[in-house]
This record gives structure tokens, C-alpha cells and sequence, in this order.
């Protein structure tokens, strides 16, 4: 038996969802630590509190890919997960920048962060099923255009997260003013529009897509036995048998660990620092300030830079899969990532702020490839009755890196880099160039079949 073909819109339909989750996530990655600091945090204390995010893609996506693996219900198989991690996720993008109504029981700052924590969870409850659906509903000879198609969409739901506030005060004039302590009011609208449409999109992919039952999926295992010999074991039903997937991943994946760790070190080092970054950098500001109109222009000019990489991985996206069929997934994701590397790096030399939007074009090839290539290539790797738990597990060493980078962090950017944190950003950019070479060690299975 083999899977059936989807039309475009059906990928398309299958993947809708992401633009409402990503819109939240670019909200989040854009301002989170702006309204931090509005809070009352330090800049290297910035990715302490960002170490949150990681801890809960380390916790949540394994145990949500090894149940949705064994779900089946009216609704399907990851349809549950992501719609809850979407409702949950919604509830902390209302009340984190208004985390200030909270203070007669606890500070504003550790309020916001305990919706930083709700949102980083939930968007890993809805995150991981959608992953794993891509790789359960599509044939091997159309996993990368969905992958593709679903980085689109990350991209132009991200460019509406990204852009919003800055919209919404240029374009609407809606205030981005502030006092100390207070969030402005164009930021708190933008995280309430998100929560909306996070929303509306996962009931769009509910209501229009189709998943295999478990014994369809069962059927198709025929096709992964010589890739992977965990598929010819038994069933298991412990959720301790995570450790043992681990240790019996599939030999591409431990390849793609490595160019995972280092492109995600990168990527959180840029997300946490850009805007203290460029606010010193580009704008010269002093690295106390957090409450200046000068700050709060240079925080929403950081949403537009987000949005145009996020933009450019948007149509990057729909190219991938022709690039990668005419130079193979391995040297694509590796050029795509030199490219996004260099970006990163250009910005220490950027004379003011328009000349970063060159910068980001180069990031945002790097992100597009990020989302898309080591999911392809992985998922010829893995059987699919383990899709959840492995795309789980991969996770890991997306996790991983980023706490590392949490933690030593904000202590480089204090005692090594003087609070410069424009620093931050040239080692997210070496990152990138290391991982660009550790592709070459990475077998891409599929690519062996197909010769």
C-alpha cells in the first residue's frame, strides 16, 4: 500500500496552522525580550529568562511526540495536541505584556516570565504534532515540498507577527509610547491579534485535513524496514522507552545533531540579543537604556528585520525543493547556511539600520533551509510508527543548544564582551559557518535510494 498524493492546496491545508503559530512565535522571539527589559531585566540577564523557552521544547516535545504516536480519536491522531498547544498558547500571548496587572501579587518581571514559560510550552504541545504530520500524511518524493511549503508559511505568518507593532503605530497610530514598567499599547494589541489568529489557523488545518489511521500507517512501514531496524521491533508502551529511541536513533539523525547544535546556538544568540544589540550598535544607545522613544523606535525597527527575514524564507521556501533536486538536500542546506552566516556578520559593519535589511536577506536563506532541509533528510530516516517520538527527540538538539547558549549567554555579553551585545551576534554568525561545513557528514537516505 502506498500513501496518496496531495494536491498543493491539500499541503497547503495540512500546514495551515503554522502561520498562527509562527505569528505568535515571531511576537515572541521580536519583543519577548524588550518587554523584559521594560520589566525591569538587565541585558545579561536576558537569556536566563529566555532559558525557559529551550527547557520546554527539551521536556514537552518528546512526551507530546511519543503520545500522539499512540492517540487516535475523533479528531485524529496530532490534531488534539496542536489544537490544546494553540488554546494554551493564545492565553499567554493575551497576558504576558500585560503581565504588569499582576504586580499586587507578584513583580511584573517574573509575571512575564511565567508567560514566556506558558507560551514556550505551548507552542511546543502544537509545534512537534505538526512536524510529525508532515511526515505521517506525505509520500517520500513530496516531503520536501511540504516542508517547503510549511516553512512558507512560518515565514509569512512570522512577517505578521514580526511587523505588526510597527504597523500598527506607522500605519494605525496606535501609540508605542511608554513609562517605566509598562508595556505600550501597540504591543499589547499585536500579542492579542496573534493570540486570534493563532487560533483560527489550527481550526483551519483541523477542519480541512485527513490523517492515516494507525493501521494505514502500519501498511506503509514496508518502505522504512531497511533504513530503520527499530521498525521490525515490537510495540512498546512506556514512555521511558524514549531513552531506548534515543539510543537506537537512526544514524542520520546523530549526523544532523551536530549542524542542528550549532545552527540553533546561532539562531538564539540572534533572537535574544538583536534588540539590545542594535539598539547600541545602530542607534547608540547605552546598554541601560530600555524606556527611551529612541529604544522603543529601534525595538519596532528589529520587528521589520525580523519580518524581512522571515519574508525572504517565505519565498526562499517555495525554491527549495528545486534547488535541492538539482544540487542535492546536503548542498543547499549547506550554502543556504554560508549565506545566513555572513549575513549574520555583515551586521557589525552595517552603517545604519536600513543597510541591516541586506543583512537579513542573507538570514532569512538560512532560516528557510533550517526549517525545512534537516526534516526532509531526516524523515527518510525514520519508520513511521515512531515519526512522533523521533521528530520528538531530534528536538533535543534544537533544545539543547539554545539552553547551553542561555547560560553562557548573558555572562559573555556582561565580562567578555563589556555589554557590547553586537558580539553575541558575530559568534551566532561563526555558528552558522561551522554547522555549514558539519553538513557534509550527513547522509541523506533518500538521496541514497534515489541513486
Amino acid at each position: 500500500m502506498e500513501k496518496r498524493r496531495m494536491s498543493f492546496w491539500q499541503i497547503w491545508n495540512m500546514s495551515f496552522g503554522f502561520l498562527g503559530i509562527q505569528m505568535g512565535f515571531a511576537l515572541q522571539n521580536a519583543n519577548a525580550s524588550r518587554i523584559l527589559q521594560i520589566f525591569g531585566a538587565d541585558v545579561h540577564e536576558l537569556s536566563w529568562f529566555w532559558i525557559i523557552a529551550p527547557l520546554m521544547g527539551l521536556i514537552v516535545q518528546p512526551i507530546v511526540g511519543y503520545y500522539s504516536d499512540k492517540t487516535w480519536g475523533k479528531l485524529g491522531r496530532r490534531k488534539p495536541y496542536f489544537l490544546v498547544g494553540a488554546i494554551l498558547a493564545s492565553i499567554g500571548l493575551v497576558l504576558m505584556p500585560q503581565a504588569d496587572m499582576f504586580i499586587a501579587f507578584l513583580p511584573a518581571l517574573w509575571v512575564g516570565a511565567g508567560m514566556l514559560m506558558i507560551m514556550d510550552a505551548s507552542f511546543n504541545i502544537a509545534m512537534e504534532p505538526f512536524r510529525a504530520l508532515v511526515g505521517d500524511n506525505l509520500r517520500t518524493d513530496q516531503r520536501t515540498a511540504g516542508f517547503s511549503i510549511q516553512t512558507a508559511l512560518i515565514g509569512f505568518g512570522a512577517v505578521i507577527g514580526s511587523w505588526l507593532p510597527y504597523a500598527l503605530t506607522n500605519w494605525f497610530g496606535v501609540s508605542n509610547e511608554t513609562v517605566a514598567g509598562v508595556v505600550p499599547m501597540n504591543l499589547i494589541l499585536s500579542f492579542i491579534i496573534g493570540a486570534v489568529i493563532l487560533v483560527i489557523s489550527i481550526l483551519v488545518t483541523v477542519a480541512t485535513t485527513k490523517e492515516y489511521s494507525p493501521e494505514e500507517l502500519d501498511s506503509f512501514e514496508d518502505h522504512q524496514e531497511n533504513n530503520d531496524s527499530s521498525s521490525l521491533e515490537v510495540e512498546k508502551s512506556s514512555l521511558l522507552d524514549i531513552f531506548e529511541d534515543f539510543k537506537k536513533m537512526p544514524a542520520t539523525m546523530r549526523q544532523l545533531s551536530w549542524v542542528q547544535f550549532f545552527s540553533w546556538f546561532g539562531l538564539f544568540g540572534m533572537w535574544v540579543f538583536a534588540t539590545p544589540a542594535i539598539a547600541q550598535h545602530i542607534y547608540g544607545l547605552p546598554h541601560t537604556d530600555s524606556s527611551s522613544s529612541t529604544y522603543q523606535d529601534a525595538g519596532d525597527w528589529v520587528g521589520i528585520l525580523f519580518g524581512v527575514y522571515n519574508l525572504v524564507s517565505a519565498f526562499y521556501a517555495f525554491a527549495l525543493p528545486y534547488i535541492a533536486k538539482k544540487i542535492g538536500r546536503k548542498r543547499t542546506h549547506s550554502i543556504s547556511l554560508i549565506i545566513g552566516g555572513l549575513g549574520l556578520l555583515s551586521i557589525y559593519i552595517m552603517p545604519n539600520e536600513n543597510w541591516l535589511i541586506v543583512s537579513m536577506i542573507g538570514i532569512g536563506i538560512a532560516w528557510a533551509s533550517i526549517l525545512a532541509m534537516p526534516y526532509a533528510i531526516l524523515a527518510g530516516s525514520i519508520t513511521p510508527r515512531k515519526m512522533g517520538v523521533y521528530m520528538g527527540i531530534f528536538n533535543f538538539f534544537i533544545v539543547i543548544p539554545q539552553i547551553i547558549n542561555a547560560l553562557i549567554g548573558g555572562p559573555l555579553v556582561k565580562y567578555a564582551y563589556s555589554d557590547q551585545a553586537i558580539y553575541a551576534l558575530v559568534m551566532s554568525g561563526v555558528s552558522f559557518l561551522i554547522a555549514a561545513a558539519l553538513v557534509s557528514k550527513v547522509k541523506d537516505v533518500d538521496d541514497v535510494i534515489q541513486n
